[in-house]
């Protein structure tokens, strides 16, 4: 996680320089040709206080996620992405360019909570209990609030979390037995 935040900094630093040129790879809202820059989006950000203001939950939440296993982490993330991108595609205003982790960041957050559901498992209940004590008041930033802001991107991204914590972590249903009669005996 620390080389992938030093990577956004770099990224944003390259980005600076050349004159914020790199935005254009953010998601182009509503335009056929923008839908590529889903994958590219949550790596760009609309300068330095944008990406400070995400590289804190970016690096915590992304490394618990990590925590799960690196298969997990990946398909959580390539889930996410794609749902927060999707949304924002869909949802923003055309002619409005969409970039930032922070959709990522929500997918994260809700992949962290919901895995407790599915799993159950002690460790998780309370990591997610923690999570939500002290990342909880994110979950806001899904409802409409101040421009500039895309809660469409975090919309999707908490809706994408969910999805790959049901995928990944569900239950298996448990196997029903039924009886069985043999010569009028009925074995179980």
């Amino acid at each position: 996680m620390l080389v992938l935040l030093v990577g956004l900094w770099v990224v944003e630093a390259l980005d600076q320089l050349s004159g914020n040129q790199l935005d254009n790879y953010g998601i182009q809202a509503r335009d056929v040709d923008g839908l590529p820059e889903i994958f590219t989006a949550p790596f760009l950000h609309a300068g330095w206080d944008h990406l400070v203001g995400n590289s804190l939950p970016f690096f915590v939440l992304g490394f618990l996620v990590l925590l799960g296993g690196l298969a997990r982490w990946l398909w959580s993330s390539l889930i996410t992405i794609v749902s927060s991108g999707l949304t924002a595609w869909l949802l923003t205003p055309a002619n409005t360019i969409i970039l930032g982790a922070s959709g990522l960041i929500f997918g994260w957050l809700t992949y962290l909570l919901a895995r407790s559901l599915w799993s159950r498992q002690p460790g998780q209940v309370a990591l997610s209990i923690g999570i939500l004590i002290v990342y909880g008041g994110m979950i806001w930033g899904i409802f409409p609030s101040g421009s500039g802001i895309s809660w469409q991107a975090h919309l999707g991204g908490a809706v994408g979390g969910v999805l790959a914590a049901w995928l990944l972590h569900r239950r298996s249903p448990r196997p029903t037995y039924q009886s069985a009669q043999v010569s009028g005996w009925r074995t179980y």
